[in-house]
């Protein structure tokens, strides 16, 4: 069963990242200083994440706890 977007959302807000201005419609985008450019979800939050959404997420965090 997939995630959905809002537990993806927390996963990186408690990593760190803070959203950012720019998203645009139900896109969200998240930085956070040790982390390369942005990570970007789209859906609303009550909605199932994509299999690369999680992956993308995961690697993200992965890569500033390095």
């Amino acid at each position: 069963m997939p995630r959905k977007i809002r537990e993806l959302i927390q996963d990186l807000t408690q990593a760190g990242f803070r959203g950012i201005a720019g998203g645009k419609g139900s896109h969200g985008k998240f930085t956070h200083p040790r982390y390369r450019g942005a990570v970007t979800l789209s859906g609303k939050s009550g909605d199932d994440a994509k299999h690369y959404q999680e992956k993308q997420v995961r690697r993200a965090i992965e890569e500033i706890q390095e």
